[in-house]
Formats: structure tokens, sequence, C-alpha cells
């Protein structure tokens, strides 16, 4: 199956091709990072595994930025350097495995709803828990 996606101004485009939806894992995030680089009370992406992931080629190539994600791991994220959104990140343990794509690029991102939310300890106080899915109060739990 092949999912397509693109920023906002369609400048950087992408496809993911797996063979299931099963291959794939959205996830909500409620970490201080996520929140700050989505400006909003939450993360959401979609884990697939790297061999999935291109670039189309009409793509512009995207902007790279790395910094530590403040517990010492290096996190990579690419954006569109014309209308700044986010395509993609993945940290340092992750980087030869899988790219967690923002969710919110890709044509239809209702067709890989989410499985799971993690740092539910961080949720604001306003949100309620998504039902039906799991939920970590902490990565390591």
């Amino acid at each position: 199956m092949v999912y397509k996606g693109a920023c906002y101004c369609k400048a950087v485009k992408y496809e993911i091709d797996i063979a299931s939806p099963d291959e794939a894992r959205t996830s909500l995030c409620h970490c201080k990072n996520c929140k700050r680089f989505f400006g909003t009370a939450f993360g959401l992406t979609t884990k697939i595994p790297v061999k999935a992931f291109s670039y189309t080629s009409d793509s512009a190539k995207p902007t790279i930025h790395e910094a530590d994600n403040g517990s010492g791991s290096l996190l990579h994220r690419e954006f569109c350097s014309k209308c700044g959104s986010g395509i993609l990140e993945y940290g340092a343990a992750a980087a030869n495995d899988f790219r967690y794509i923002m969710t919110g690029t890709l044509q239809d991102p209702g067709a890989l709803p989410p499985k799971g939310e993690f740092f539910c300890a961080y949720r604001e106080k306003w949100m309620p828990e998504v039902p039906g899915i799991f939920h970590k109060e902490h990565l390591k739990d």
C-alpha cells in the first residue's frame, strides 16, 4: 500500500510503501519537545520502517535540524524550508530502522489512526485519554 504526503506548500513530497497498515504505528506524544515542535498540546507521528519511506523525484530537498532532545539523545528532524512544515523525525537509536512521519502531512491522515499515546503523565489536564489504544505514562512503562 502506498501512502502519499507533502508539506503545506507541497514543495516537499514523499511516499510510504508498506505491505499492510499494521507496519505503521501512529501515536500521540505528550512530551515537552513534541508540544513545542508541533505547536500544540501533543505531537502526532506515524512510525514506519526506514525502507518504506522515500522522497518523490519531484520533491524539494528538506531542511535538516539536529539537536539534543533534552535527555542527551540526538533528535533529527526534516522540514520544508519554504513553509516550515515538519515532515519527519527520528532519534539516534532509531536512525537505521525507523522514521516518524508527521501524520498531518499524509494525504489521508485518517488512513493510519492512532494505536497509542506516550508520556501520558504530561497530557494536558483538559485533554481526555484517547479510548481503545495503549497508554504509557512514561516511555519506559
